[in-house]
């Protein structure tokens, strides 16, 4: 079994995507980020980066201990390869994965993850304008990219659906709150439809659309304090500090 701690935002939804797609058995473990759970000590062990997705596998194929993964693209590969679904062993192939996981890591999340902070963000913290629109233009380079590719092939790696496609459809489906216009890019759209027909994508998508948080029962001083842990975050000194 995998308990996979997860909250449902773009990062935690390509992992249940994956877990579906398999039909491989798992327990969500709410890991509430906008309460700050990632910060406990008992997550901070199996992910020192705080920052959710994080699973333990209690039963991996090597029969020993509980194997412990974190980051999103290395958890997708762990599932993958023990699956034996969805990431080829060929050589080649396996390669054509790995570069655009990469990519979704590198480039996708990050860049369209700020472009979600800074358009949220608006104008409370200060003229905002210069960052809305760096990270707006560089979201829409990305789905250029991805226009680009799907011109070429069916899906991301070649003519299979993979963990590739599963990584990078997640950070799409907001692609309005993000300022694009997905009509633009016809090859994109056509894959993105095909996607989200998907059975076991539909229900990767939906888990946990029970959890959320209501920030408007908060007072003043307790959004003060959330935004203070979750947006400027430094450096957690070592124990022996």
């Amino acid at each position: 079994m995998i308990d996979l701690h997860y909250w449902p935002t773009p990062n935690g939804k390509k992992v249940t995507i994956l877990l579906e797609e398999c039909g491989m058995p798992y327990r969500v473990v709410p890991c509430n980020i906008g309460r700050g759970d990632q910060f406990t000590d008992d997550f901070l062990r199996i992910c020192p980066n705080n920052r959710m997705p994080a699973m333990v596998d209690h039963d991996p194929v090597d029969g020993g201990a509980p194997i412990s993964v974190f980051e999103s693209g290395a958890i997708m590969m762990y599932i993958a390869e023990k699956a034996g679904q969805f990431y080829p062993q060929d050589v080649r192939e396996r390669y054509a994965v790995n570069q655009w996981v990469m990519w979704q890591m590198a480039n996708q999340g990050p860049k369209s993850g700020e472009c979600g902070h800074f358009r949220r963000l608006k104008d409370s913290e200060g003229d905002q304008s210069y960052a809305v629109r760096r990270f707006t233009d560089e979201v829409n380079r990305m789905y250029g990219v991805l226009n680009n590719r799907l011109y070429e092939s069916r899906y991301l790696a070649g003519d299979e659906y993979t963990i590739a496609d599963m990584i990078c459809y997640p950070w799409t489906v907001n692609w309005a709150g993000q300022g694009q216009d997905i009509a633009e890019f016809r090859h994109f759209r056509r894959w993105f439809d095909e996607l989200g027909e998907r059975p076991a994508v539909q229900r990767g998508m939906a888990v946990g659309s029970d959890m959320s948080n209501d920030f408007s029962t908060l007072s003043d001083e307790e959004k003060v304090a959330l935004r203070k842990m979750l947006y400027n975050q430094r450096a957690r000194p070592a124990p022996d500090a």
